[in-house]
């Protein structure tokens, strides 16, 4: 009996919602060789001088390729990339699926610290995939988000859940307080200051709508709940601090969702707007002066957290959002997490005053389509913005460039 890894993408309904366009894909080179001068090709396209007043940019070819079927991977502040890679092996019953993960050092040297067919919990078999990694701020451990499915039953019936799996950068399993390094029903998981305490999402209404959010320390061990008795859609953490950015909803869905600033240390909050709705794709910049989401399937907001009644909504289409480092563009992927789509990128919009009363206009960017148009799987920035690196469907290779700062 075969357990495959279901799609990661579909475990995030209704957070994560797929959008109902239809996006038109570009056939790609069948070949690494292809491959690589398709790219460097569309790079350059990328990087061109445009309508928007962008800075041109150039970019020579891909610095390193991955050549494996990633699946998740992120960079760290210092330069490092964690990767995993999707590894199948074979039991006496089932044909499993566990991810290896490696990561990349700063010059290039990679090394696997995590042998997925090793990691075992309990007696009942599973397969996992990664979903995506989380460094902590000092870059000595890892959050991974792992997909699961296990086997309940000798009738072969299986459950799907989200967990996550804290490591150190060695791949040492890290058991906060001595429990456990798997923690189950976990998502979304973001580390506060101290890299030593992380605050992750818990499913309260299924399948997947509501969440709250727990404590847990590696040193300490769990705490228990955040915001006790409040639900939320979504959070992002801002960079470098204890603060996030929230969606709450009541549990009763009956009251609109309001845009909040939560501060997980002290246990303090404020609200920052009233939203119109919520789609899904909640960003926070790096600078963590704007955050940006989408009210619908179609509309993008982008609002100033330091004056939150300033704000701008853009017709861009639903997907995955991130800023450039410096907060002067914005790309999305058309498409959610874990699955392809294109991607396009323009320039951040300046804000203005809005109210109840007042809702911003509607504006259409003026959009620059990224690697001719070509489906990709994932895309990164590093925190430097000195490397983009980008996930193609197919064998989902992971291929860095050189992006050099203006």
């Amino acid at each position: 009996m075969t357990i495959p890894a279901r799609a990661v993408e579909q475990a995030f309904l209704p957070v994560r919602r797929q959008p109902r366009r239809k996006f038109t894909t570009v056939c790609a080179p069948r070949s690494a060789i292809g491959w690589l001068v398709w790219l460097m090709a569309s790079l350059l396209v990328f990087l061109a001088p445009a309508a928007t007043s962008l800075q041109a940019q150039e970019i020579d070819k891909p610095l390193q390729s991955i050549d494996d079927e990633i699946t998740a991977f992120a960079f760290s502040p210092d330069g490092r990339i964690v990767y995993s890679v999707n590894r199948g092996f074979k039991t006496k019953q089932y044909d499993l699926e566990h991810d290896d993960i490696w990561i990349q050092e700063a010059g290039g040297k990679r090394r696997r610290i995590f042998q997925g067919e090793k990691f075992l919990r309990g007696t009942q078999p599973f397969t996992y995939v990664v979903d995506s990694f989380r460094w902590s701020p000092s870059g000595k451990y890892l959050l991974a988000q792992l997909f699961t499915t296990t086997v309940l039953d000798e009738s072969g019936k299986t459950e799907d859940s989200v967990n996550t799996l804290a490591l150190e950068d060695n791949g040492r399993e890290a058991r906060p307080g001595g429990t456990d390094s798997f923690i189950q029903n976990a998502s979304d998981a973001m580390w506060l200051a101290d890299s030593n305490t992380f605050v992750y999402l818990t499913e309260v209404l299924k399948p997947r709508v509501l969440f709250s959010f727990r404590y847990n320390n590696l040193k300490t061990g769990p705490a228990g709940p955040a915001f006790e008795g409040r639900t939320f859609l979504d959070a992002d953490p801002l960079p470098r601090t204890n603060v996030a950015i929230a969606v709450e909803r009541d549990r009763a869905m009956s009251g609109p969702p309001r845009l909040q600033r939560l501060d997980m240390l002290a246990q303090d909050d404020k609200e920052l707007a009233t939203l119109h709705g919520y789609e899904g794709g909640l960003c926070v910049s790096p600078s963590g002066h704007r955050v940006a989401y989408f009210i619908d399937k179609e509309i993008l907001e982008v609002r100033d957290l330091e004056n939150p009644a300033r704000a701008a909504r853009l017709r861009v289409g639903f997907g995955v959002v991130r800023f450039s480092p410096d907060d002067s563009r914005i790309f999305v992927k058309h498409a959610p997490e874990k699955k392809s789509g294109d991607l396009v990128m323009f320039a951040a919009p300046e804000l203005s005053a809005s109210s109840a009363a007042k809702q911003p206009e509607v504006l259409q960017p003026d959009t620059i389509s990224l690697l001719h148009g070509l489906a990709i799987r994932e895309f990164a920035i590093s925190p430097d913005g000195r490397l983009f690196a980008v996930v193609p469907p197919g064998k989902r290779n992971l291929l860095i460039f050189s992006y050099p700062s203006r």
